[in-house]
């Protein structure tokens, strides 16, 4: 398709900012995708070819400019139109009641006999501030001291949900808007970033409000894109004209504007319903994706609000109903520490085993050295236990009367606890690690993530099993697991024949990676699953992935200068590279990704092909990037544009759509044997 004149390219250009914001819209907002991946990609990069072309095309409000920001040397401050106040908290129905009655109070004869309050979800994330000039996002800002933020407009752009601009006619669009709200996690997303924080040697957050914030106060934009935040829009700041006269009504208003704004809402009509909401909602908060720690009560009327204004640093026409924490007090029995794979220490309190929430809890992490030396928390010590955000427990506080008083400060060790070598902590680093890369303890991390279901996938080879393998001096890298024989891991305790085949079939099938999962699973630092796949698109082959420079890395779309650093450190480091090749020395062949404009040789090149059902032999992920590196292209949805339906068993409502189009239906078996044809 051609550019045509700069006329025809703006217009082109504005249609597809406006139509790509609309995907964005039904799919960050909505969860009701219009169109699969593959088609929004396509949108996507013709309108950045377009405004490569013609730069005068792009605007501060395009879906390319999301994450285009360069990484910032600091957050510049922010004061705030009209002050973002904080709440002041109810923590039982009875001190909603006195809330209640400190209203009428407070507007005297003239009160109504019943307040209509509107009751929010409190949603357990960061307060922000959006300012939209003209209907354009053109700041964004944290609460901060209620007075003045923190500039993060850059970050904020990569949230998906957020609207770069206003969909409407300018009579009824404020020149001037803030809308406030929460920025959060996912409960999956919390857990996916500190399964990743996890592997990759740092420290995990302690909860999604926590991590929420620390991918916020980025100063590399790329790095909070790749956290997959949310928003949720809970009300309106500084307004060049009013937009209601409830903030019902500008709830509304915000939705049609196409912000997302909480479903789970109510107006009650006095105070009792809205005690019923904090009752029901505190018995349901496990059935959301998210966390709450409680509820926000709200007078609805605005002439009201104005009337009963603030007192310090809160309003007097809303409160914060807190839901109990759930915390337990036990004793600590001990401090380990633990050496992830990357050399960091991290210290664990082992617990005398206590129950919360159904759950039997008996380590919480310490996080690192500062954390315990501001906690003070020592061995035999009683402390208040808490699952953090429901999640991962962690030590509150200690109970310093029940202390002993022979109780010894913990100083984390000088040596490694595995190898005995100095370890050491990097200026403005919370981490102290051990850098000896022979560290056995680091190894075994090594050789755990290698064999990992997201890197290889090598199915039997758990820690268990490595630990005797490097105990017995079977193994020592990854290299060396693709050289054992059967009689190797029939020495190991409990793997009889049987289990030692399936080993080794596992083993052989994971010679040939895609190269995304080969890279991830090299352990290097901040590189996850994500970045990984990022890293492999723009360098399809390994050989150029290890010899691109620092700079080559940082120029990658979401890639920044720390990634970046780490990537070319790590394939610098002759041991890395020497460790690199001896894989491919022992038969792994990591598979690449065709490069664009590549002719592939294969019954699938060109193909539009779907993955529907459960396979037998191969995962739906390793599926479609065999299909992907045979020059097909992976839908999720049939339509009349595919080619091809790989079904296996279960298959549901896909492949009664390809039935009914009469497109070609395979199964797994045939869909092997095309791609073993591929020249």
């Amino acid at each position: 398709m051609g550019n045509g004149t700069p006329a025809e390219a703006a217009e082109r250009a504005a249609r597809l900012r406006e139509r790509i914001e609309e995907l964005n819209y039904h799919y960050f907002v909505l969860d009701a995708p219009l169109v699969d991946d593959a088609e929004y990609d396509r949108l996507f990069r013709e309108l950045e070819r377009l405004e490569e072309l013609y730069p005068e095309l792009r605007t501060p409000d395009s879906p390319t400019q999301r994450v285009g920001a360069p990484p910032a040397e600091q957050f510049r401050t922010v004061v705030h139109r009209t002050p973002m106040l904080s709440l002041s908290n109810a923590f039982s129905e009875e001190e909603l009641e006195e809330f209640d009655a400190r209203i009428k109070r407070f507007l005297g004869p003239g009160a109504p006999e019943s307040i209509e309050y509107v009751c929010e979800l409190k949603i357990d994330g960061l307060a922000v501030s959006l300012t939209y000039e003209g209907g354009v996002l053109t700041q964004g800002a944290t609460r901060g001291d209620g007075t003045r933020g923190e500039d993060i407009t850059a970050n904020l752009r990569t949230v998906r949900s957020i609207p770069l601009s206003l969909t409407g006619t300018r009579a009824e669009i404020p020149e001037v808007l803030e809308v406030r709200g929460e920025a959060y996690l996912s409960v999956a997303e919390f857990r996916r970033i500190n399964e990743e924080r996890a592997r990759e040697g740092q420290p995990l957050f302690a909860n999604p409000r926590n991590a929420a914030a620390g991918s916020l106060r980025q100063l590399d934009p790329a790095v909070t894109a790749s956290r997959r935040l949310r928003f949720f829009a809970y009300g309106v700041g500084s307004v060049s004209h009013p937009i209601a006269s409830r903030h019902s009504e500008a709830l509304e208003r915000l939705k049609q504007w196409r912000f997302p704004v909480n479903d789970h809402t109510r107006i009650s009509t006095g105070i009792a319903g809205a005690r019923e909401f904090c009752r029901e909602w505190a018995g349901r908060r496990r059935e959301l994706d998210y966390l709450i720690d409680g509820v926000v009560v709200k007078v609805n009327d605005f002439a009201l609000q104005d009337r009963l204004g603030a007192v310090s640093r809160s309003p007097r026409w809303a409160i914060a109903y807190k839901f109990a924490a759930e915390r337990a007090i036990t004793t600590v029995r001990d401090i380990v520490v633990q050496v992830g794979r990357t050399g960091a220490l991290t210290p664990v309190a082992e617990l005398e085993p206590v129950t919360m929430g159904g759950v039997t809890v008996s380590r919480a992490t310490l996080h690192n050295e500062d954390e315990i030396r501001r906690k003070d928390v020592r061995v035999g010590d009683r402390v208040v236990v808490q699952r953090a955000g429901d999640v991962i427990p962690e030590v509150v506080a200690v109970v310093l009367e029940d202390r002993d008083p022979g109780a010894q400060p913990f100083q984390m060790p000088d040596r490694c606890p595995s190898c005995g070598n100095p370890v050491s902590r990097e200026e403005g680093e919370a981490v102290t690690r051990c850098t000896n890369y022979s560290c056995p303890a680091q190894k075994l991390e090594r050789l755990v993530h290698f064999c990992s279901k997201g890197a290889m996938d090598i199915d039997g080879v758990g820690p268990a099993t490595l630990a005797q393998l490097l105990e017995k001096g079977l193994v020592s890298e990854p290299a060396d697991l693709y050289r054992l024989r059967k009689e190797d891991l029939l020495q190991l305790e409990g793997v009889k024949e049987r289990l030692a085949g399936n080993i080794l079939r596992s083993i052989e099938s994971s010679r040939t990676p895609a190269l995304d999962r080969f890279v991830f699973a090299l352990g290097i630092r901040h590189v996850g699953e994500h970045v990984a796949r990022i890293l492999t698109s723009r360098f399809p082959d390994l050989h150029a992935l290890m010899a691109a420079s620092e700079e080559e890395l940082a120029s990658v779309d979401q890639i920044g200068p720390v990634i970046a650093r780490e990537v070319a450190a790590f394939f610098g480091d002759p041991r890395n590279r020497a460790a690199v090749e001896r894989l491919l020395a022992a038969g792994v062949v990591p598979q690449g990704l065709p490069e664009a404009g590549q002719v592939v040789e294969s019954p699938l090149a060109g193909k539009n092909v779907v993955f529907t059902g459960t396979l037998e032999t191969l995962t739906r992920e390793d599926a479609e990037q065999l299909a992907r590196r045979l020059g097909a292209e992976v839908r999720s949805s049939v339509s009349r544009s595919t080619d091809l339906v790989v079904a296996g068993d279960r298959a549901g409502s896909k492949l009664a759509k390809a039935t009914e189009l009469g497109v070609r239906v395979i199964s797994e078996k045939e869909f092997l044997e095309m791609a073993g044809k591929a020249g």
